[in-house]
């Protein structure tokens, strides 16, 4: 359950957790490659006479390409989110506080989890740290071992 009822905080923190396909709407338009299902897990309480915190775990898996040699690439991704909700007109212009329309009757925490998402995907990932990459002149993966050019002079 990723959308909660605000009665619910009432009664004290709600925990947060759900599972969501790679083709769900919410990550359409995003340029994340994902590959399963991402899970998330979180709590999420009153802050305020407006906000909402909610601390969750969010955690799947990207498909990718290393930057280097072009070897297609499964990753893991996580990310620890801590984030604000709120209705407050005073807050709209915050980029750390999602906003909340009035009048509110449930918080869905679905948003922080497409951008936190996405802004802990690598945009240049590496197979491994000592990626030798691709031959400038053949194309061949270092990786494997030494092409057969001759050496440049």
């Amino acid at each position: 359950m990723l959308q909660v009822d605000v009665r619910e905080l009432r009664r004290g923190p709600v925990e947060t957790s759900g599972r969501l396909d790679p083709k769900d709407p919410l990550f359409e338009g995003l340029e994340v490659p994902l590959e399963g299902t991402v899970s998330v897990d979180g709590v999420l309480e009153v802050a305020g006479s407006h906000g909402f915190r909610w601390h969750g775990r969010i955690a799947g898996q990207v498909k990718c390409t290393c930057r280097r040699c072009l070897c297609e690439l499964v990753r893991p991704v996580t990310a620890e989110v801590d984030v604000m909700f709120s209705a407050n007109p005073d807050l709209q212009e915050d980029p750390s506080v999602y906003p909340l329309p009035e009048p509110v009757t449930q918080v869905d925490v679905r948003a922080a989890v497409r951008e936190e998402l996405a802004l802990v995907v690598n945009a240049y990932p590496l197979c491994r740290e000592d990626c030798r990459g691709l031959c400038q002149r053949c194309g061949a993966d270092l990786n494997r071992g030494a092409c057969n050019c001759p050496p440049s002079a």
